[in-house]
């Protein structure tokens, strides 16, 4: 496995990231044990870093995987909050190193911010993580953003160290601009110093039926320290790493990592409220004779519209 600094961060993390959003309640909803164990799969195998969130409710599982393997300490753990002010973003904090066990984060991001005036509006959250990185509770600070401008804004900010944008080969689920605009927003926040790490490489599933060109076109990209990549069983994991180190993937391993073709699933009852619509991050949401209903070229199938449902009516299957 291939490790490299996140920029000048002095955090070194492996290239393929664990993208924990899919073992979660938002999306297969896995029991603890079976998520931990997907999870210590991929640390054992050299993945050393993990990309969680509050809003995933994915501590419990990486708490666990960390019980279970005896390098806890080296594991990186990026984390991620909408906390707006200081009190939500201690709060934040406070819920994270409870349930990990940790005496550090070392990664906390501001989550889906859009743009610099964004950024401003949660800045007082912000303030609160310097304060706690002043005091060893924090190691590096950001955001994650499906945005061009998001990048670019945050490349300007030197209080920031890390970013962590939605990036793959055809540009599915970014909310404003092409891939190519991405990529030279990307290179900037480089060109910055900053560190940073790749989400939604294979584009929520839309981009399963050519994976290794996915991968490749990622890898490629010498800005990325690291991908995260969501996994949910052990043959995704070996499969995934046999590509990241460049090995051949065998066959029974890459039949059996063969995935079932995903989708976003609105039900009858739906009462067209338009939550959905809002939090959607890809803007792939609309309402439509009364109902909400996903434009499939554009969902990156994050399940972010699921969890602000008040009808429980959204899901990803």
């Amino acid at each position: 496995m291939e490790y490299r600094l996140l920029g000048a961060t002095g955090i070194r993390v492996s290239r393929l990231c664990l993208g924990a959003l899919t073992i979660g309640p938002l999306q297969l909803n896995l029991p603890v044990e079976s998520g931990a164990e997907v999870i210590l799969n991929a640390l054992e195998l050299g993945v050393n870093f993990i990309d969680t969130s509050q809003f995933y409710r994915t501590y419990p599982y990486i708490a666990r995987a960390l019980q279970l393997y005896s390098g806890r300490d080296e594991v990186i753990i990026a984390t991620k909050s909408y906390a707006s002010d200081a009190a939500g973003m201690r709060a934040a904090l406070e819920e994270a190193l409870r349930e990990l066990s940790r005496d550090y984060i070392d990664i906390f991001l501001l989550h889906e911010q859009e743009n610099m005036l964004t950024i401003r509006g949660h800045w007082k959250a912000v303030e609160y993580l310097l304060r706690a990185k002043e005091k060893g509770l924090v190691r590096a600070v950001g955001i994650s953003t499906h945005c061009v401008q998001g990048v670019r804004a945050a490349a300007l900010v030197p209080e920031f160290d890390v970013i962590s944008p939605l990036i793959n080969c055809t540009g599915v689920g970014i909310a404003d601009g092409t891939r190519e605009e991405m990529e030279a927003a990307v290179q900037f926040a480089a060109q910055c110093g900053k560190g940073i790490y790749a989400m939604k490489p294979l584009g929520g599933g839309h981009l399963l039926h050519r994976l290794d060109d996915a991968f490749q076109y990622l890898l490629s990209m010498n800005e990325l320290a690291a991908i995260a990549v969501g996994m949910r069983n052990r043959a995704e994991v070996e499969m995934n790493v046999c590509i990241f180190e460049g090995r051949p993937v065998p066959d029974a391993v890459r039949q059996a990592a063969k995935a079932v073709p995903r989708r976003l699933h609105v039900e009858e009852w739906c009462v067209g409220c338009g939550r959905c619509v809002e939090r959607c991050p890809s803007k792939a949401m609309a309402l439509k004779n009364g109902k909400a209903e996903a434009d499939p070229s554009r969902c990156a199938l994050c399940g972010y519209c699921g969890a602000h449902c008040p009808e429980f009516a959204i899901k990803v299957i």
